[in-house]
């Protein structure tokens, strides 16, 4: 079975995020980037699919600007097979909205034909969490999101999803769209020797054009803003002050 796990380039989540003056946006100028940790979740998790004989073949696809090479080259070091990068955008501002990016996962699936297609939940960068489900809906493919178990069992795979009352176990048909969360795994560094391997791995680069996608805005940003500081606290003399003023001042009761 093939294996393709779309990845994603964003702001390292160790950076402290920046937004531009004028509020256009959020300000990228010599920020560190680094691939979406879901994503980063999903390759390991393909990864242990290979080594449990459940996987033949791991392809990642990036699609964006031309810098997310390195992004692919991380998923490589990690021990992906091949790599496939669409340049969708010149300017590294311009986030390719998730109906265009599931638009060309479908084009990239017709052609590579993978039995599962395992991707993160979400980016952190605009936490849309669509673009697996439009994928689904394209292809007309069976889906589990939130996955934090996943186990392949012939032409079906049973998912443990994370739901707001606990956990859910679900059995799905292959091929299937899996999105992957948090507790699933834990992703392994890339070693130095596999990081210099990773630099012979095929990589294809290819455009938007070439699968006839229009990548196309279709949503304005008006504002980009930071949230509010956060108030400093209050010290209370008694437990009626206390509720008083939760009830009165925050409204929580």
């Amino acid at each position: 079975m093939k294996v393709l796990v779309p990845v994603k380039r964003v702001i390292d989540y160790n950076v402290k995020v920046r937004v531009k003056a004028d509020g256009s946006g959020v300000d990228l100028a010599n920020v560190k980037m680094s691939m979406n940790p879901f994503d980063e979740i999903a390759v390991e998790e393909a990864i242990r699919l290979k080594e449990k004989g459940a996987a033949e073949e791991i392809v990642v696809v990036s699609i964006g600007v031309k810098q997310a090479q390195e992004t692919i080259r991380t998923a490589l070091a990690m021990g992906a097979d091949r790599g496939i990068l669409i340049v969708a955008a010149d300017d590294v501002h311009q986030d390719i909205e998730p109906l265009a990016v599931a638009k060309i996962l479908a084009k990239v699936i017709e052609e590579e034909q993978p039995g599962l297609v395992l991707a993160g939940k979400q980016a952190i960068d605009n936490d849309m969490n669509a673009t697996g489900q439009m994928l689904s809906a394209l292809l007309g493919w069976s889906q589990a999101t939130f996955a934090s178990e996943v186990n392949i069992d012939g032409d079906h795979a049973a998912v443990t999803r994370e739901v707001d009352g606990g956990l859910q176990t679900i059995n799905v048909k292959m091929p299937a769209i899996v999105t992957v969360d948090l507790r699933l795994n834990e992703p392994r560094y890339a070693s130095l020797p596999n990081i210099m391997k990773a630099k012979k791995k095929p990589l294809d680069e290819k455009t938007a054009a070439d699968y006839g996608v229009d990548t196309a805005p279709r949503l304005e940003i008006v504002k980009t803003s930071e949230p509010p500081e956060r108030a400093a606290g209050v010290m209370v003399a008694s437990v009626e002050e206390l509720v008083s003023k939760l009830k009165n001042e925050a409204g929580v009761i």
